[in-house]
């Protein structure tokens, strides 16, 4: 499967060309970066050309990078990550795109994939990424009072505000949360895959 992939690996990058940044292949699928620039583009292309076909997004998600790792995170702050199926070659794909700013934007894909909406509300829900072009850009999991984007690294744990019945006024308010906020589980970096130098053939702790 591997020699699919890198056969896959070098198709990708003599039709995409300068679109195609970092790609390996990593768990089992073709995994690479594109700028934000070249997103639809590059997203058509690998929907509609015959060597990729990927005519389904089976799944995009959010990452918010600002606490990555053993090191300080050096580059944007967030990324979108898609994950694309082709049915025909019975492949996948992952497309990463960095982005930065606040709040972050980018491109929908409801044009490309219709799946994506869905996704993509999620991901505002829970990022607070913008993605220009969708129709119905909403909170999906969260109430419409909600304040801030929980899976974001720097949300407090407590929230921002709290919901109660008021009998008086005889609906939902929303308050300043009355927790204290604290830290109970100390910030823990596991030594897996991710941090193995790649020149030993020992794992660290799991």
């Amino acid at each position: 499967m591997s020699a699919y992939y890198e056969e896959l690996l070098e198709t990708l990058q003599e039709r995409l060309g300068e679109s195609v940044v970092n790609p390996r292949v990593a768990l089992g699928e073709l995994t690479f970066e594109t700028p934000p620039e070249k997103l639809l583009a590059t997203c058509r292309a690998l929907r509609d050309n015959d060597a990729f076909a990927c005519a389904q997004l089976i799944d995009l998600c959010g990452v918010d990078y600002s606490e990555y790792g053993e090191q300080p995170w050096d580059g944007p702050r967030y990324a979108v990550v898609y994950h694309l199926l082709s049915i025909r070659h019975n492949h996948r794909i992952r497309l990463k795109c960095f982005i930065d700013g606040e709040p972050p934007r980018i491109a929908s894909m409801i044009d490309i994939w219709a799946s994506a909406n869905w996704f993509e509300r999620e991901a505002f829900d829970l990022y607070g990424i913008l993605f220009e072009g969708h129709p119905d850009l909403r909170r999906i999991l969260t109430d419409y009072g909600f304040v801030g984007h929980p899976f974001r690294k720097d949300f407090p744990l407590s929230g921002n505000v709290e919901m109660r019945y008021d009998p008086e006024r005889q609906r939902v308010v929303y308050e300043p949360v009355t927790v204290e906020p604290r830290i109970n589980q100390p910030r823990v970096i596991r030594h897996d895959n991710r941090y193995l130098d790649p020149a030993s053939e020992e794992g660290g702790d799991a």
